[in-house]
């Protein structure tokens, strides 16, 4: 088993298999305080301009995780999951696929 630490895991760039697209890099993640896993990675949303307003943070659910690798994160979203995976801070939603 290869280890890795969440401060590791910031330093790599998220990729969507599905289009290719970069999603950017984990910023925070979310854990199950019972059994101490890991489930989602926080993307943080990107600054408007001149860096007024910001769009939502992206919820990535483990489970979706396809492979970590030296330098990317690769992830698997359809659109759809992709559109359900942003989290409003004001609503503070959260998706499980």
């Amino acid at each position: 088993m290869k280890r890795c630490s969440t401060a590791d895991l910031r330093h790599l760039e998220i990729i969507n298999l599905c289009d290719g697209a970069r999603l950017g890099y984990a910023c925070d993640f979310e854990f199950d305080k019972e059994d101490a896993r890991i489930l989602a990675l926080v993307v943080p949303g990107s600054s408007g301009f001149l860096g007024l307003g910001r769009e939502d943070d992206l919820i990535i659910p483990w489970h979706l995780i396809e492979c970590i690798g030296e330098d990317t994160i690769l992830v698997k979203l359809s659109q759809q999951e992709l559109s359900c995976c942003s989290c409003s801070e004001k609503k503070k939603r959260r998706f499980h696929f």
